[in-house]
């Protein structure tokens, strides 16, 4: 049995996560600024699931929640980032505030939480800690400037920061799930068809969580999608935007 603290979990991918991780008799803290959905769950595992209302902005309120989870549960095992803001406009029509508040969630969110609790798992001399991020994020696409900027970041922030706590035994991991039907991507201007079903894939990233490969992804395809897009980033990105717009224009 882990401890296996969530930030942003209330619904979508991080939801069905949670659900698969909690089925296999781990115990699970959720961190999230909604708790409507994922309180559904409480009636069923009681004694296993924490939920705590917190924003990956706030340095103070993810702070307590890490806290609470250890006074729990004990030490986190694995530390999960997936709280996500994603905004559809291009770069022409986007202003700076918008940029920074995606990076504020996204890449600022990540950062937050592996400052928080690495010193725990530094303690411990034990750990892994896993962003989800994006394939826009290695690739780029249009209209999605901030949100891929942000996921761009987050690779480069774990390669880092795996460098760094190699010696503490600390493991850092890139999640990658495909466009998935979220609501978060419900404003993407993409035929619904073109993604993905959000509880195959939340279930399917959960049973990976201990993978010992830095991209994790649910199934053998993505994981050879994702190698195309590391190996020919720009030519995958350009590829996929033209698809999406034949797609858009029938």
């Amino acid at each position: 049995m882990s401890n296996i603290l969530i930030v942003g979990a209330n619904r979508g991918i991080g939801y069905y996560m949670a659900i698969r991780l909690l089925e296999k008799g781990n115990n699970v803290t959720v961190l999230d600024i909604q708790d409507d959905h994922i309180s559904e769950l409480k009636k069923r595992y009681q004694n296993s699931l924490l939920i705590i209302r917190s924003d990956a902005t706030d340095e103070d309120s993810l702070s307590e929640g890490i806290k609470k989870s250890i006074k729990e549960f004990g030490n986190v095992d694995i530390a999960i980032h997936n709280a996500c803001l994603c905004t559809f406009a291009n770069e022409q029509d986007t202003g700076y505030e918008v940029y920074k508040k995606v990076m504020d969630v996204n890449y600022f969110g990540a950062l937050r939480l592996s400052k928080l609790i690495l010193p725990f798992m530094r303690e411990k001399k034990e750990g892994r800690i896993i962003f989800t991020s994006s394939g826009v994020g290695v690739t780029g696409f249009g209209n999605i400037s901030p949100y891929a900027s942000s996921k761009g970041a987050i690779e480069s922030l774990a390669k880092c920061l795996e460098i760094e706590n190699q010696d503490y035994g600390i493991t850092f991991h890139i999640m990658h799930p495909p466009l998935t039907n979220t609501a978060s991507s419900s404003e993407l201007p993409v035929p619904k068809e073109f993604m993905a079903d959000a509880e195959k894939i939340g279930k399917g990233l959960a049973d990976h969580v201990w993978s010992k490969k830095f991209v994790i992804c649910h199934s053998f395809s993505q994981s050879l999608q994702m190698k195309l897009c590391y190996c020919y980033p720009l030519y995958m990105g350009k590829m996929m935007w033209k698809m999406t717009q034949r797609a858009i224009r029938r």
